[in-house]
C-alpha cells in the first residue's frame, strides 16, 4: 500500500514503511470535523510478537500500568484547553519517562491495520496520519515499540505513567500541544476496546500505544498498553 507521506521532523532520517499492525478495529478515513474518526468493520488484533519484537534480550520487561492509574479510579480531571488548528506533529516529549522521540506518519497496511514504525529505528514513534493531528478536536493516535532485537525502546517505559503527568507534542507550525494523562489501562489484545480507544471525542484527546500485557516467547506480547490523555494547553 503506498504511504500517503512521511512526517519526520527536521534533522532525523526519513524513516521506512511500518511493518505491522495495531490493536482494535482498522483505521480508514481522512479526518472528518476535526474528528479522528478511527473505525471499521473487521476487528484486527495485533500480534506484538511481530509488531513489537522481543527477542529476550532485554534484562527486564516493561512497567505496566497500576490498578490506580486507569478509568475504574475517580480522579478530577484538569480543565480542557480550546482546540488546535491542524498541523503535523513532529516530535513527542514525555519528560516523566524520558521520551524524546521524533513522529513518523504511519499509513495502513493492506489488511487494513495501522502500520508500526520500522523497528530498527528505536527512538521512533509514529503517527496516525490520515486522522486527527495531536492538538486539533478529536482523538489523535500515536504507537511505538516497546522493544526490539537491541533492547528497550521509545516506549519500554509507557506502563509506568501516571495520572497528571505530562506529554509534548511539537507541531510543524512551531507551536507545542500539552496533554494531560487521565488513565494507562492494559487491554488483552483479544478484548481490545475499540471505540474506548479509537472513538472520536469531543475535545482534543491523544491515545499513546505500545504492547504489554504480558510476554510469552511462543505468542510475544499478549496486550496493549495504551495512554489516555486530553489537551490542557499549548506553548
Amino acid at each position: 500500500m503506498r504511504r500517503v507521506g512521511n512526517h519526520s521532523p527536521a534533522g532525523d532520517a526519513p524513516a521506512g514503511r511500518g511493518r505491522g499492525r495495531i490493536a482494535g478495529r482498522r483505521p480508514r478515513g481522512p479526518r472528518t470535523a476535526g474528528d479522528a474518526a478511527i473505525a471499521g468493520a473487521s476487528v484486527l488484533a495485533l500480534f506484538c510478537g511481530v509488531w513489537l519484537l522481543h527477542d529476550g534480550t532485554t534484562p527486564h520487561p516493561p512497567p505496566q500500568p497500576a490498578a490506580a492509574e486507569g478509568h475504574a479510579e475517580p480522579h478530577a480531571e484538569r480543565p480542557a484547553a480550546a482546540a488546535l488548528p491542524p498541523s503535523v506533529p513532529r516530535r513527542i516529549r514525555i519528560p516523566a519517562i524520558r521520551v524524546d522521540a521524533p513522529l513518523t506518519g504511519l499509513g495502513l497496511t493492506r489488511g487494513g491495520s495501522l502500520e508500526a514504525p520500522p523497528p530498527e529505528r528505536k527512538n521512533l514513534a509514529g503517527w496516525y496520519e490520515a486522522g486527527t493531528t495531536p492538538g486539533e478536536r478529536g482523538t489523535a493516535i500515536v504507537a511505538g515499540h516497546v522493544d526490539n532485537a537491541d533492547g528497550p525502546a521509545v516506549f519500554y517505559a509507557l506502563g509506568a505513567l501516571k495520572r497528571g503527568d505530562a506529554v509534548e507534542v511539537t507541531r510543524r507550525d512551531g507551536g507545542t500541544a500539552v496533554f494531560t494523562v487521565d488513565a494507562v489501562e492494559v487491554y488483552d489484545a483479544r478484548h481490545f476496546p475499540d471505540a474506548k480507544v479509537y472513538g472520536a471525542a469531543p475535545r482534543p484527546e491523544l491515545r499513546v500505544i505500545t504492547c504489554g500485557g504480558g510476554y510469552s516467547r511462543a505468542t510475544g506480547y499478549r496486550g496493549n498498553v495504551v495512554v489516555f490523555a486530553h489537551l490542557t494547553g499549548s506553548r
